[in-house]
């Protein structure tokens, strides 16, 4: 049976059970307290995809990739200030292209605290390519990132969440900590594949909690979605307001090009003002948070 078929209710359940079951959400790693006695853990995260887009997309003209340039030369200067003026750790994902193109970017993000991951090579989607290719994009790609920056990352976010059916293997090939594209939860969890445990800590991802489903335009299509960011506030606050109601953990997910300009960064800040205005708050990078999820679970 063609596993390609469009007459999916002829696969046998063999073949379904096992697209269900090969990479699956295991115990939960949501640890009984933060440290300190926090109530909440909070991850801000930045997928510096910068040129990268275009480029995947081949459309390599001065005008998109012009919008990839402002990321880097505009947006994530913006960012690194708010976040030195508030004192908050985050993790930056970068393509390995992006930091050979902006090298001093990686650099400085690491020695201003934050935490450098994995998100490809150059931006490719993982579950178009074979098992040799991914393989050897995201072993480049992490060698690459720790050459520029001084430091191997020890997590991954797929680029654009692209997660194919031999991701997993290969991030524990790499002994990679976490990943942090999945869905499965609201709570750090261990990934399970064909029903093993892995020890790998997803940080899990929602298209709520990104910036570019409300914000990005593409002058090539009717659809051209755009939210205002007090509208954008409201439902990032709802977020976490939830994850510190359950004293879980509140990852967001932006984008430099996206979140940097300045109507956005605004929002951006009234965001964390709001979120410290909060008792029992623990700011933390990524990988913070994994390896105290870790440690607990």
């Amino acid at each position: 049976m063609d596993e390609h078929s469009t007459n999916v209710w002829e696969w046998p359940e063999k073949q379904w059970r096992g697209a269900v079951g090969r990479v699956r959400a295991g115990r939960s790693l949501k640890p009984p307290e933060w440290p300190g006695g926090a109530r909440v853990a909070v991850g801000l995260s930045f997928d510096s995809d910068h040129e990268s887009i275009p480029l995947i997309q081949r459309r390599a003209t001065p005008g998109p990739l012009s919008q990839g340039e402002y990321g880097a030369r505009v947006a994530v200067p913006r960012i690194r200030e708010l976040l030195a003026r508030h004192d908050i750790p985050a993790t930056f994902f970068m393509p390995a292209v992006v930091a050979k193109l902006h090298p001093d970017e990686p650099r400085t993000v690491v020695d201003e605290g934050h935490e450098i991951g994995i998100h490809g090579w150059i931006h490719e989607l993982n579950s178009t390519l074979d098992h040799a290719t991914e393989r050897e994009l995201q072993f480049r790609a992490a060698d690459t990132l720790e050459e520029i920056s001084g430091r191997r990352p020890v997590g991954i976010r797929t680029p654009s969440w692209d997660f194919s059916e031999n991701t997993l293997s290969i991030i524990r090939e790499m002994g990679l900590l976490y990943d942090s594209s999945l869905m499965a939860d609201d709570e750090p969890y261990e990934l399970i594949e064909d029903g093993e445990s892995t020890g790998v800590v997803e940080l899990p991802v929602e298209w709520i909690r990104d910036d570019f489903v409300y914000f990005n335009m593409n002058r090539h299509t009717s659809a051209r979605p755009y939210t205002a960011p007090s509208a954008v506030l409201e439902i990032f606050a709802a977020e976490f307001d939830g994850a510190y109601r359950e004293r879980g953990t509140f990852i967001l997910t932006m984008h430099p090009h996206v979140i940097g300009h300045r109507s956005r960064i605004s929002m951006l800040e009234q965001l964390v003002d709001y979120i410290k205005s909060h008792e029992g708050v623990w700011f933390a990078t990524h990988e913070q948070i994994a390896r105290y999820c870790l440690a607990a679970g």
